[in-house]
């Protein structure tokens, strides 16, 4: 499980990352704030495995924040996500020990990839920021992001198999012991994802895509 603070003073972007997050399997948003003194006291208090920061924030910046706590919790991994694409507005965040960057302008499939690969380790960049500053940087610990790329949680992949092979939302349910209406959630969930218009068009992905996720 992926547990996450978020930092960013758009509230109502906040409450959009978490309703795309919110019947995921494998990401959990533990923690929400405004500005980076209230995320500094968080993180203290939850000490979430990931945390995602605007840098221009009220009372403290993210930068300023993400140096504290790293400070004091160097195992804890920080993405930025911001508007904007400076290379220095890069050094800052990637000096005071955040291992991703991402624009607010790339959408939440682009996230999605951001979380998991932050959370694995890896440095993780928007493809859209600042390349000439990145080339200086690159090794093979690095991915850039692909918005075409889709991350499905583990119980989706397992109910995707399922799809593929005719079984309908109860049969699924039973198999995996779950409710129907879970089930269900997961289905609405996946065609979001998968930016697909019905049910009948993800079962038609589950079959062509032969399971590989």
């Amino acid at each position: 499980m992926i547990t996450i603070i978020m930092a960013e003073d758009h509230q109502m972007l906040i409450d959009g990352v978490k309703s795309f997050f919110e019947y995921d399997d494998e990401i959990n948003i533990i923690g929400t704030v405004n500005d980076g003194e209230e995320l500094v006291k968080l993180v203290s208090l939850k000490q979430p495995k990931l945390i995602i920061t605007d840098i221009r924030m009220p009372r403290m910046d993210g930068i300023e924040a993400t140096k504290i706590i790293k400070k004091k919790f160097p195992h804890i991994y920080v993405l930025a996500m911001t508007m904007f694409d400076q290379p220095e507005a890069i050094k800052q965040m990637l000096d005071v020990g955040a291992t991703g960057y991402i624009l607010k302008n790339s959408g939440i499939k682009m996230l999605l990839k951001a979380i998991v690969s932050v959370a694995n380790g890896e440095t993780f960049f928007d493809p859209n920021v600042a390349f000439n500053f990145m080339n200086n940087y690159i090794d093979e610990n690095i991915t850039i992001g692909n918005s075409d790329k889709i991350i499905l949680s583990n119980r989706e992949k397992e109910i995707l198999q399922l799809i593929a092979k005719g079984n309908s939302s109860k049969e699924i349910a039973e198999a995996l012991f779950i409710a129907k209406s879970t089930v269900d959630t997961h289905r609405k969930n996946m065609i979001r994802k998968l930016d697909l218009s019905s049910g009948s068009e993800l079962v038609k992905y589950a079959i062509d895509s032969k399971y590989q996720f």
